[in-house]
């Protein structure tokens, strides 16, 4: 199974047709339009297998699935916090989508609080953490480095790290580019899985992407459970 994060910078009813040929089983998109109030068609099919949230219709979080994909909606409360979305996939395991866009780290971590005893080693969780270890200082006990230990307590690693063996807070590839500058990198989008359910994963080149967003995908290749 093939599964791609991307954070597409808004307007994804124009770039679906970029990240589909990807060829993945699930796409999980930040800051995308809401596919059940777009008017336009093509965009509309694309997500026909889809769960998507957000407060702004132009701009929420999505997931969405090969028509031979099963997604259900689990319905975690988010207690408004923003933005996350968690599905069952084929009935074999749970897919947190995230996009941490307010607060960065520390509004995800809250989440990730509230609903750690749902994780467990078969969960995947996946996306746009707006964090890096290096930023650890600015966010007291609820910054990145903390994070990625509760993750690790249920089983759980970053799939980067672990295919690369990098350390956190030292990664030569980066997800984002401040202003879509090349040369204003960072690693702030992670995928967090049981090690050895890993089967690939890539980090897209700038070259081909920073057109398009400020961030590059991720794609996670892995075994169905």
């Amino acid at each position: 199974m093939r599964i791609v994060s991307w954070n597409c910078n808004g307007r994804f009813r124009e770039k679906f047709r970029d990240i589909e040929k990807l060829n993945a089983d699930i796409y999980i998109i930040q800051e995308c339009e809401d596919p059940r109030q777009s008017k336009k068609a093509d965009y509309c099919h694309f997500a026909r297998n889809s769960v998507w949230t957000g407060r702004n219709k132009n701009k929420g979080i999505g997931i969405f699935a090969d028509e031979g994909v099963q997604i259900i909606n689990n319905n975690w409360n988010s207690y408004h916090l923003e933005n996350f979305i968690s599905v069952n996939v084929d009935g074999k395991f749970d897919l947190l989508g995230v996009w941490a866009c307010n607060m960065h780290i520390e509004e995800y971590y809250i989440y990730q609080c509230i609903h750690i005893d749902k994780y467990n080693d078969s969960t995947i969780v996946i996306g746009d953490f707006n964090s890096n270890k290096i930023w650890d200082r600015k966010h007291g006990d609820r910054d990145h480095s903390a994070t990625v230990k509760a993750l690790e307590e249920v089983g759980l690693v970053s799939a980067y790290h672990s295919f690369y063996n990098e350390n956190q807070g030292e990664e030569t590839q980066k997800t984002f580019y401040l202003y879509r500058h090349a040369d204003r990198g960072y690693h702030i989008d992670y995928c967090f899985v049981r090690k050895d359910r890993i089967n690939g994963y890539k980090v897209l080149t700038s070259e081909d992407w920073l057109p398009l967003s400020d961030h590059v995908p991720i794609i996670l290749d892995i075994d169905a459970v």
